[in-house]
């Protein structure tokens, strides 16, 4: 016991690592052939912070273990609403900007309303018993995560940030030509991470699975906290730092865009890799999800602000969640 439950800490540091050395590594192979940091941040950062869901999941249902992958997406993106805002808000009340309320948080919703959806079909059930997040689901996440991201260029551009930072590296290509010698230690740097979140994210999910089989702990409850709430721990430490540094934009659009992210593009993949049949997730666990996404949606359309109060009302709500979950072990 005391030695999966080490394997399972190993595994969290493995796959935070890794998807540290895996981002910086392909960060920096983009800026060695000068690709504008918009596109670096709107792609590859995003994805590596999402990338210790991705792998977990993913190893989670390729291993037959479908509510830990489920219930780790669903926690994650619970995590993400309630606590990480929550902490950041707490820390530092946080302005959000217009556009992230009337765009960006409105996509978030329509993610968690599409998951709801594909994962609940009969509503005479209090749980997901049998339900299956099939191939045809995985796509279209995956067509909505084309969506999302075809928009989020559109936006860029219409900012004029990619077109800026394209003139301005125009410049710069014809007199710094690529270092090749650098790209191919970045190169060496995402290998060395992809490795870690493969074999972390191995370890990670075997420890996991053990203790809910020793406990007769059910999977989904492993997923939806101690799972969920190891692969998040990148957000987390990223939103309050930038909350306690006065980027709130930041802090915000970090927990956000991985809640998209997660949704359709996370368990996009691994549903269209291996579909997945739901055993343990329960409606409630769903509609948590959607309360933390419309209570944050809330708090930030009424005055383009969330307060340090509703920062600490987000954290109860969090923890009241917690409880619920360990009042059913």
């Amino acid at each position: 016991m005391i030695v999966q439950g080490l394997l399972i800490i190993l595994g969290i540091v493995l796959v935070i690592w890794g998807a540290d050395r895996l981002t910086e590594g392909a960060s920096g192979i983009a800026r060695g052939f000068h690709i504008p940091e918009i596109i670096i941040g709107l792609t590859i950062v995003a994805a590596g912070t999402s990338a210790p869901e991705l792998f977990v999941s993913l190893v989670s249902a390729l291993k037959q273990t479908p509510d830990l992958a489920v219930g780790n997406i669903i926690g994650s993106n619970i995590f993400n609403t309630m606590l990480i805002v929550g902490c950041s808000a707490a820390v530092a009340p946080m302005a959000i900007s217009p556009s992230t309320v009337k765009k960006d948080i409105p996509f978030a919703v329509a993610a968690s309303m599409l998951l709801f959806i594909l994962c609940f079909d009969d509503m005479d059930s209090p749980h997901l018993w049998g339900n299956e997040l099939s191939r045809s689901d995985g796509c279209v996440m995956l067509l909505g995560f084309a969506s999302f991201m075809i928009y989020t260029f559109m936006e860029a551009r219409k900012s004029g940030q990619i077109q800026k930072k394209e003139e301005y590296l125009g410049e710069t290509v014809q007199k710094e030509p690529a270092d090749y010698g650098r790209i191919w230690r970045n190169v060496g740097w995402m290998i060395v991470g992809l490795a870690c979140l493969i074999y972390g994210s191995n370890i990670f999910v075997d420890g996991a699975t053990y203790i809910a089989n020793r406990f007769g702990v059910r999977q989904s409850v492993i997923g939806l906290t101690i799972v969920a709430g190891g692969t998040s721990l990148p957000e987390l430490a990223t939103s309050v730092v930038a909350a306690y540094k006065g980027k709130a934009s930041l802090a915000i659009g970090n927990a956000i865009g991985s809640n998209v992210f997660n949704i359709l593009m996370i368990l996009g993949i691994t549903a269209t890799v291996c579909p997945m049949r739901i055993m343990g997730i329960t409606i409630i666990d769903l509609t948590m999800m959607l309360v933390s996404i419309g209570l944050l949606w809330i708090f930030a359309y009424t005055k383009y602000f969330v307060s340090r109060s509703e920062g600490i009302l987000l954290i109860l709500g969090f923890l009241v969640y917690m409880c619920w979950l360990f009042y059913l072990l």
